[in-house]
């Protein structure tokens, strides 16, 4: 058996974490630069705000219903979503970490009859470990653990544990799931189920597979198959390196000056430097975009683009802010205001994989490799991961907008909380 488990509304669960006041009260937590609600708890889907509002379009609708709003604080829920996967790591030894909240279990060692309350014991375990609430769906195959845990988080009489263990849950779960809910059917091709029929998971489970290979392709045909109990989709223990990264962010403010618009660049790439050291991989070309704020039809609009292929695949952030850099140069013209920049690595290969090239000097690369190592070890002691960079960097949150950021509790020493106990007071004199 496979589980699954979910975070429950994980931004949000993490403030909550740090501020209890906040438990009964509606909660959203917002995008990049405040823009939209990407996180929110029950109380606040309860007044009718959605994922993806425009939070200035239901500002007032907070203010006067008491909705607590934070920016985002992903150095945070990071750092949460590490400790959840850690609790997990000492219950279950195959543990598959699918996002920031979610991971499948290998769960083959558990008796059936002991299943429900090992789960239950899982959920207990990080809920007190971490603070964050969790659902738990377990079932034969992925795609059923998934609408398994739907389950669990949506309706209280399953106490955070849902398990599909037979026929007769099965095809009610699947009665019960929109076909757009189904894991790996996006909305466009639910869009061509609806058309010839399919609404529910169980119309596409119920048909036959002369159907599915006409209808679906090869990832929709296995999804088919694990809709009806067969295990296809593997557990991947070890995370598979990335092919192509992407770093990116929209400003609070157009930016007009190159050198500011230069100093974001080189803070992207230090952030992928670091990430593609991380894997032990080398960019081998990359591009750097640059766009205005396509919102704003009363200014003049520009969309730059500029690409390189590196001679020699790297991971030195010197030399990526050196690339990047210069394809801002390339991409940028003066007098438009640019609202979203990016580093794009288009292509990624190992490091062990490397040729080097045939005029590079005799020991540099392995001079450059120890920098780097220095750097990210003295990094790593920073909760912003950045103590040591270029000179040309600037921080990414002098560019952006996050008025209604918490603090990093967990990460950062002069933001963790303070607890008062009585040694912490002289004691008052005797009457």
């Amino acid at each position: 058996m496979i589980g699954l488990i979910d975070c429950n509304n994980f931004f949000v669960s993490c403030e909550r974490v740090f501020m209890p006041a906040l438990r009964q009260r509606p909660v959203v937590v917002l995008s990049n630069n405040d823009g939209c609600i990407v996180s929110l708890s029950s109380e606040a889907k309860a007044l009718g705000l959605k994922r993806g509002n425009p939070f200035f379009q239901v500002r007032e609708l907070c203010e006067h219903n008491g909705v607590a709003a934070f920016s985002g604080n992903h150095r945070l829920y990071g750092d949460m979503s590490g400790r959840v996967m850690a609790t997990l790591g000492t219950m279950v030894s195959d543990l598959e970490i699918y996002s920031i909240d979610e991971a499948f279990l290998n769960l083959d060692f558990c008796r059936s009859d002991t299943l429900e309350s090992f789960g239950r014991s899982i959920v207990a375990r990080v809920r007190r470990n971490t603070g964050i609430p969790t659902s738990l769906g377990i079932a034969p195959s992925k795609t059923l653990a998934k609408i398994a845990a739907r389950f669990a988080k949506k309706y209280p009489a399953y106490h955070a544990v849902c398990i599909i263990d037979n026929e007769e849950k099965r095809r009610k779960a699947l009665q019960l799931t929109d076909i757009g809910d189904v894991w790996g059917i996006g909305r466009r091709l639910s869009r061509r189920m609806h058309d010839v029929g399919i609404h529910s998971a169980l119309d596409l489970a119920d048909r036959p597979k002369a159907d599915i290979e006409r209808l679906l392709n090869i990832v929709g045909e296995r999804t088919w198959r694990e809709l009806n109990g067969e295990p296809c989709i593997t557990m991947d223990i070890v995370e598979p390196a990335k092919k192509q990264m992407c770093c990116s962010r929209s400003f609070a403010e157009d930016i007009y000056n190159l050198d500011r618009l230069s100093g974001a660049i080189a803070a992207f790439a230090g952030i992928l430097g670091r990430k593609l050291r991380e894997q032990k991989s080398v960019a081998l070309s990359m591009s750097v975009f640059i766009h205005t704020n396509s919102f704003r039809s009363d200014q003049p609009q520009y969309y730059g683009n500029a690409h390189f292929t590196l001679d020699e695949g790297t991971n030195d952030t010197i030399q990526l802010t050196e690339v990047a850099v210069d394809c801002l140069r390339r991409a940028y013209r003066k007098g438009y205001g640019i609202k979203k920049a990016g580093i794009h690595i288009c292509e990624i290969c190992p490091e062990v994989s490397l040729q080097q090239s045939l005029f590079a000097k005799e020991g540099e690369r392995e001079r450059r490799r120890r920098l780097m190592e220095v750097v990210d070890r003295i990094n790593a002691g920073s909760a912003e991961h950045d103590k040591v960079h270029v000179a040309r960097y600037s921080p990414i949150s002098s560019c952006v907008r996050n008025e209604l950021k918490s603090r990093l509790y967990s990460t950062r020493l002069d933001d963790a909380i303070k607890v008062n106990t009585p040694n912490n007071h002289p004691t008052p004199p005797a009457k």
